[in-house]
């Protein structure tokens, strides 16, 4: 398996930070050429350390701006009963992130809505109609302190 380099890992924190920059504008933070930036890019998109290019959008300007943690317990857990929960889950478009954990709560979801009505139908008529739910707990996100990628 690759293992990526100082320069490497330089390129992704460049690209976390901003994945619009150019090959070229890249390049020169590195001091390097276009060229070996360009094959090194495309080496840790292929060895999988690049998984894709997203665009970061502001849920409080889209209607979105209520975030919610919401740790999902399960009546009872198996193969099955977990592929079955996050098949659903994965279909909700307000859940952007689901964890399976460890502790008291088998599964964390991060979920946005557009208010407190809001985020009562995704429990009451979507998470809650999951079967072998068993609890559900939510924390309300009152500020982003700070977000972002991995700290490398």
């Amino acid at each position: 398996m690759y293992t990526p380099d100082s320069t490497d890992m330089e390129i992704m924190r460049i690209l976390q930070e901003n994945a619009r920059l150019t090959t070229k504008e890249i390049a020169r933070k590195v001091h390097l050429t276009t060229t070996p930036v360009y094959e090194r890019m495309r080496r840790l998109e292929n060895e999988g350390f690049i998984k894709r290019y997203v665009a970061e959008l502001d849920a409080g300007k889209l209607n979105h701006g209520l975030m919610v943690y919401c740790n999902v317990k399960l009546t009872s857990i198996n193969r099955e009963i977990a592929i079955e929960f996050t098949n659903i889950v994965k279909e909700i478009p307000e859940v952007v992130e689901c964890y399976n954990i460890s502790g008291s709560f088998d599964y964390m979801l991060k979920i946005h809505a557009t208010d407190m009505r809001h985020y009562r139908d995704i429990i009451l008529n979507k998470i809650g109609s999951i079967p072998h739910i068993g609890s559900v707990e939510s924390s309300f996100v009152m500020e982003e302190v700070k977000h972002g990628g991995i700290g490398i």
